[in-house]
Order: C-alpha cells, then structure tokens, then sequence
C-alpha cells in the first residue's frame, strides 16, 4: 500500500480480506470465489503511517489444497481512514486471484509433512515458517522411529507445541486473555469470538519470530500498542470508566477475573498509575490488566479452556457454537475431557481429534 500527497501528518487505514459469497465447506466448489477458510488465510488490521512514511505491506497466506477448483478470487479493502484532510485513493480494492497447483498431488496435501507443519505457522502464528523452525518440525515427524506408528503421534505434539509456545502464549493467549479476563459476555464465558481474535492476535504477532531478531522489542512494541487500545474500546470503557479511581479500576478488574491477590500485588497494580487522582491513562490501565492477566492462578485456571477453544479456531477456523455445532456443547465436551485428564492433551485425544476430523482434513482435500 501506497501513501502519496501531503504526507506530514500521521494517518492511519483499515485493511483486510473479504470473501463475500463463498462457501466455508472446502469440498464444495466455489464458482470462481475463494474462501478465508479453505484457500487462504484472513487478514484484518490497521495500518498507522507516521508523517513521511510513504508505505506499507502485509502476507495473505495462501492454503495447498488438492481440490482442482479452477481460479479462484477473492478481494482486500481498505476502510476507515482516519487522519486530517486524508483521502483514499482510487483503486481502495483489489481482486487477488488463486490458481491451482501445476503439478499432481495426492488426495489429502496436508498428509504430506512441510504442508502441515507449513499450515500450523499460519493457523496459529499468522506467518510462514521459518526456515529452522520448518527443517525441525518436519525432522521431528519425519525421522521418528518406529514407522508407521510414531507419525501419528509426533504430528500430534508438533501440532500441540504451536499452541504451547512462548511466541503463541505471548501473541494470542495473551489477547484471549484480556477478554476473558476484563469483559462481560456471559453468553459466552467472556470469550472472544474468532474474527475479532484473529484481528487482534494478528496485530500482537507482526513481525514476531521468537528468536530471530529484535523480536522481544517487536513483541513489545506490538504488545502495548495492543493494551492501550483494548483499555479504551467502547465495551471496556462501559466497565471500566475512566472516572473511576485507580483502586476502583484494579478492584473491578480483578474480581471480575475472580483474582485475590495479595495486598502487596494489589498496591503494585494502582502504582501503575502513579498516584493520579482517575485511572484515565491508556497506558497505565493497560499494563495493569497485562500483570493481571499474567497471574498464575489466572493462568493455570485458563489454560485448558483456551487449549480447547484454539482448537475450534486454529484447526477448523470458526467459533465453537458456528455450524455444525450451533451451541457450545462440543466446546464443554473437549473441555470436561481435558480437565478429567488434567491437561495432557495425548491422554484425552482432543488434538489428534481436531487432526484426524473431517471438518479439519476437507480443508485441504478428500
């Protein structure tokens, strides 16, 4: 994306990806429009140019299937422009066409190893793989011994890791968890649901490769800016004005994440602020629900009903109660099972589950 004319004012603009009238069945022909659950990744975030930044990019992943589907469209907007005397520019939309594989595959792609650790980057992380975290993955599965019987199981943890890693507990657990933990949404234990998580986590994850890099700075850079809008949406605000004292934002927060602390963890949280009479500043009502959300009982409470909610959007894409679900009954069934089994995922088959389901595999091919 491009920014010409008068450039010395910060601007900033939505972007994403739209597929408006496919079909979310993968096996299902689309008559010519791709879908963000079958043929590539969805994409949603905004862009903030500072005075004299003249330019802008970001990755739509594209999913391997083994559906031969002919072309396959779909297209990315730009929306909600905001910035004194800023206009868009005509074209503000582009038509992205996917193509099929030139060359044979075999029924299910995702079958083939580099596909699938490949597809658990984009599911879960928002990025291509690297190129050591691709070559260790797919060692990892191909050269365990004894074949057939440890593939299986080695895609299982390879796929599990995603979840249980620092880059995904620091990028999109940590966005879970400020909803779950700050906002009232009784209908759905406070839960997110899968398009504004993807919007969110996306913008925590940019840049991000654990390990390469500056990433700590990146992942703090993205990670603040990510807490101080999250404090001042409209939904927070309601809860959590900005009129309240510092002790009465702490207090509401933490017995709305049914959190006791200390006396001595409770008095670190107001100090956030200072000593300000109001708890009106973005950034210190952000970084008090960060420690917050960092509390290990809080954590620990968490950890499966996340697990298992990853589930629903890294694998299949869609919230727990979409189609064919329509309720939360298969969400509570993966949950209790985990819970019986006290979080070992093995034990309780969920990934293996989510892996071997039809739902997940029609993604890629029969």
């Amino acid at each position: 994306m491009n920014r010409t004319g008068d450039l010395s004012i910060p601007v900033s603009v939505n972007y994403g990806t739209q597929d408006a009238g496919s079909s979310d069945v993968c096996s299902t022909l689309n008559s010519g429009l791709a879908s963000s659950r079958c043929d590539f990744g969805e994409q949603l975030g905004t862009f903030n140019f500072a005075a004299q930044e003249t330019q802008k990019t970001f990755v739509v992943p594209i999913t391997q299937d083994s559906y031969i589907e002919g072309p396959e469209t779909f297209t990315v907007a730009l929306s909600k422009l905001n910035g004194a005397g800023a206009t868009l520019g005509d074209p503000s939309r582009a038509t992205v066409t996917i193509t099929d594989a030139t060359t044979p595959l075999p029924p299910n792609v995702n079958d083939e190893t580099t596909t699938f650790v490949r597809q658990q980057y984009r599911d879960f992380l928002n990025r291509e793989a690297d190129p050591d975290g691709l070559a260790f993955w797919t060692g990892e599965i191909n050269n365990c011994t004894p074949k057939p019987e440890c593939t299986e199981v080695k895609r299982i943890n390879a796929s599990a890791a995603f979840f249980l890693s620092i880059e995904f507990q620091t990028t999109g657990n940590l966005v879970r968890s400020c909803y779950v933990a700050a906002l009232d949404r009784p209908f759905t234990d406070n839960m997110p649901a899968f398009e504004e998580f993807e919007r969110d986590t996306q913008a925590v994850q940019r840049g991000v490769i654990v390990g390469v890099g500056d990433w700590e700075q990146i992942l703090k850079k993205n990670r603040d800016a990510f807490m101080r809008d999250f404090v001042m949406r409209e939904e927070f605000l309601e809860l959590y004005p900005t009129t309240d004292t510092p002790a009465q934002y702490v207090d509401k927060l933490l017995l709305h994440a049914s959190i006791t602390p200390s006396a001595t963890e409770r008095d670190e949280l107001i100090a956030e602020f200072g000593g300000a009479a109001t708890a009106a500043d973005a950034g210190a009502r952000g970084r008090a629900l960060l420690s917050l959300t960092d509390n290990a009982a809080f954590r620990q409470r968490e950890m499966n009903p996340s697990f298992v909610q990853m589930q629903f959007f890294g694998y299949l894409r869609r919230n727990p109660n979409d189609a064919p679900d329509n309720d939360f009954a298969g969400f509570d069934f993966w949950l209790q099972k985990l819970d019986t089994f006290g979080g070992n995922f093995i034990e309780a088959e969920m990934v293996e589950s989510f892996l071997v389901s039809a739902e997940y595999r029609r993604r890629f091919g029969s």
